[in-house]
């Protein structure tokens, strides 16, 4: 089986003519479309579908430039002809900032938008895309403005982000007396051995204090830039905007959140009983958050990963087992840990193309295979989203995760519910709520980090030993007395790299949102069986056209009922009672 993706569905190298016909292509529609913005007399009508078809081939053509380019630097954080050419298309689409203003006050202007749009195929398809331009009028600045600042943001909160990214994908690592990775240096979070675990996290924290400078600057820098920008366009804070980009209500994240914080005793439990069986009676120091236990599977290969997926999403829906193998066979897939490449996992959507590609870093325990599912699972919302427009796939960030964790959850109950030996039994359970508290705890604690830090940076600037103040009592509050004091996690700021997103505020809530959304997804899917397999696709395909809120009416959920979130977190509390008493 491959270990590399393969991006020749894009372009077979940057030499390939389809490329630079692909760069010659953009600056041409980007003249047409910057003249267009210009003169938008006549027919409302006619100008809001010819406006929709220049933003159609402009999306999947500068997508395209923009995904191999993206993806040839996540392999290779410096590779200089990928830098080179995202600098160029990125150049290119700040151009597109004035004259999209000059679109968004047009149509924020239509009176009658519902009149404009009347029974027009076309139109009625990009409703939700339409609507929503005018609801963001009103935090729009003139072109000139907007045209300057997506310059500016090349240089700014994007080079900052580069920054990072270079800085965490390179820095030396030094374990047992040779040179590796971050990326390899934290799997070894999850081997068996104790003393491995513990020497790789003093490695890895010891790495930091080599690039905690540069990513302070950025992480200071970023933030600032976000703040504002928010003041510039109105917003009250950043979270308000994150909550605008993500059509949620206030009251969603309030329901949310105000559960989760009423549960945290309950994985507090959970915590200590894992840290009494490893001989930890202070709580569960940070290298051991990972620890795999007795009876937990063993060693697989991407080939034993590929069966078992595709043999338990058989028994689910069998269109997306069969993505899933395509996936596999077709070189969809970035398997390992190297050099260059970045940490973590991700999955890109190429729409055009009716495919994905997915990067991760994969170690051979069952917590790989695990994030495998995980990415799968944006792999086939992606695909429940091939018949939407370009334009209706914005999915936003609260329901991004909720195919992924969904997947997660199909994967570890089978693997539970197949188990006979209880010691190998409790070992998954516990897998299953180490993944629930990372989703739910930890989670929280970057959210709480990263309010901290929107909070203090007007007031000045944070220093690499401020931030990991930051951190450590962000962290205190989500574990609790689960987490040994004396033994957290202070560089996880720059460890992780959601906080770096200039666009793109509290990448941290969404996955707690999805976490917990899934999990109500799936108790209705064990209640109705196969009838809930077409909702489920239905749902994921309308989270491109509606809200966060409309999206779960489709399954009949109120996401502002906090009885809702405590359902779902109640499942996870009986799991961990099941640990405990698996535990004596």
């Amino acid at each position: 089986m491959n270990k590399e993706w393969s991006l020749d569905v894009l372009y077979k190298g940057y030499d390939d003519p389809k490329f630079a016909a692909d760069e010659a292509k953009l600056d041409s529609l980007i003249a047409e479309y910057s003249a267009f913005s210009k003169d938008l007399s006549g027919d409302p009508a006619e100008v809001l579908k010819r406006l929709i078809k220049l933003e159609q081939d402009l999306e999947i053509t500068m997508f395209d430039l923009m995904a191999f380019a993206g993806l040839k630097m996540s392999t290779n954080s410096s590779d200089v002809q990928s830098k080179a050419a995202m600098g160029r298309i990125s150049q290119k689409r700040s151009a597109l900032a004035g004259p999209r203003t000059a679109f968004t006050r047009y149509i924020a202007g239509i009176e009658d938008i519902d009149a404009v749009i009347g029974d027009d195929e076309l139109l009625k398809e990009h409703e939700f895309y339409l609507k929503s331009i005018a609801d963001d009028a009103k935090y729009t600045l003139s072109p000139e403005v907007e045209e300057v600042m997506s310059i500016y943001s090349i240089t700014g909160a994007s080079a900052w982000g580069d920054l990072h990214g270079f800085l965490t994908s390179t820095v030396p690592v030094e374990y047992e007396g040779r040179i590796t990775n971050l990326s390899e240096v934290r799997n070894l979070a999850y081997d068996p051995d104790p003393e491995v675990r513990k020497k790789a996290f003093e490695a890895e924290i010891k790495c930091y204090d080599r690039i905690k400078d540069g990513s302070a600057y950025s992480l200071n820098s970023i933030k600032l830039e976000v703040i504002n920008r928010c003041k510039l366009r109105g917003f009250a804070s950043p979270l308000d905007e994150t909550l605008h980009q993500s059509h949620m209500k206030r009251e969603t994240l309030d329901a949310l959140l105000g559960a989760i914080e009423e549960y945290l005793p309950k994985f507090w439990e959970y915590l200590r009983a894992k840290a009494r069986l490893l001989g930890h009676e202070n709580g569960l120091p940070f290298y051991d958050l990972f620890a795999p236990l007795e009876g937990s599977h063993g060693t697989y290969t991407t080939e034993d990963a590929k069966d078992y997926l595709v043999h338990l999403f058989s028994t689910f829906d069998k269109e997306e087992a069969d993505l899933i193998a395509r996936a596999f066979d077709e070189a969809w897939i970035d398997f390992y840990p190297h050099e260059g490449k970045g940490g973590g996992a991700f999955c890109e959507p190429l729409h055009a193309h009716q495919q994905s590609r997915i990067g991760t870093n994969f170690g051979g325990m069952l917590g790989d295979v695990i994030t495998l599912a995980h990415e799968l699972g944006h792999a086939f919302h992606n695909y429940c989203l091939r018949e939407n427009s370009i334009l209706n796939i914005d999915v936003s960030m609260p329901v991004a995760e909720t195919a992924s964790t969904f997947n997660e959850v199909v994967a570890m109950n089978a693997a539970i519910a197949q188990e006979t030996d209880p010691v190998a039994k409790r070992a998954l359970i516990e897998n299953q709520l180490q993944d629930a508290t990372q989703v739910v705890v930890d989670i929280y604690s970057r959210y709480l980090f990263e309010k901290s830090v929107f909070d203090n940076r007007e007031s000045g600037f944070m220093f690499a030993d401020r931030l990991c103040e930051l951190m450590e009592d962000a962290q205190k509050k989500a574990y609790g007395e689960g987490l040994d004091p004396d033994c957290l996690h202070p560089y996880m700021w720059v460890s992780k790299g959601h906080y770096y997103g200039g666009g793109l505020s509290y990448y941290n809530w969404p996955y707690a949102f999805g976490g917990l959304f899934s999990r109500g997804l799936y108790a209705k899917y064990l209640e109705q069986g196969e009838e809930f397999v077409p909702l489920y696709k239905k749902l994921l395909k309308a989270t491109g056209t509606t809200t966060v809120e409309g999206a779960a009416e489709v399954a009949g959920i109120d996401l502002t009922d906090k009885n809702f979130w405590r359902a779902s977190l109640q499942v996870l509390a009986d799991e961990i009672d099941q640990f405990i008493e698996l535990c004596k």
